[in-house]
Parts: structure tokens; C-alpha cells; sequence
């Protein structure tokens, strides 16, 4: 029988007091079977991805999007860049 690809949801939230941009997460060789709409998510590079198009999060915001493949990845911020009005 047809098996069904698993769909996975990923929200990627500024839990700060700041907001925050150019926001870079890796995740090895990340594929998906659905779009992933590319201002959300985009692969730049291995173990490189671009969020929310390196435009600001402001705190408390959040991206989703969901994916689709066998199996999760694993994904961990890599880098990001702050800006705080004090």
C-alpha cells in the first residue's frame, strides 16, 4: 500500500526581549516533499538556512511552516542579530 509521507509543523519563536534578524538555523541536508514558502525557510547552503527572509522577529513573534518527509530533522539556531532599543 502507499505509504504517506509524515508532515512535520516547525515554529521558530523570539522568546527575547529584542527583536532579532538575519536568523540562521542549521539542520544538515534539510529536503522537504511539500513548498516550503522560501520568505519563511530557505536553504542557502548545507547545514545553512535563512528564516522569515533575514528580515527582523520582533519578540514574542514567531514563523511556522510545515514540511514533509520520512523522517525529522534536527535543527538548532546558528546564528542570529540583535538589535534592542534601550
Amino acid at each position: 500500500s502507499h505509504q504517506q509521507i509524515p508532515t512535520y509543523a516547525v515554529e521558530i519563536l523570539n522568546t527575547g526581549d529584542c527583536s532579532i534578524s538575519d536568523i540562521h538555523v542549521t539542520y544538515g541536508w534539510f529536503s522537504s516533499a511539500k513548498l516550503v514558502v522560501p520568505n519563511k525557510f530557505r536553504r542557502l547552503a548545507y547545514n545553512d538556512c535563512l528564516v522569515n527572509d533575514g528580515r527582523p522577529l520582533a519578540a514574542g513573534r514567531l514563523v511556522s511552516f510545515d514540511y514533509a518527509n520520512t523522517y525529522s530533522y534536527p535543527m538548532s539556531v546558528s546564528s542570529v542579530s540583535c538589535s534592542c532599543l534601550l
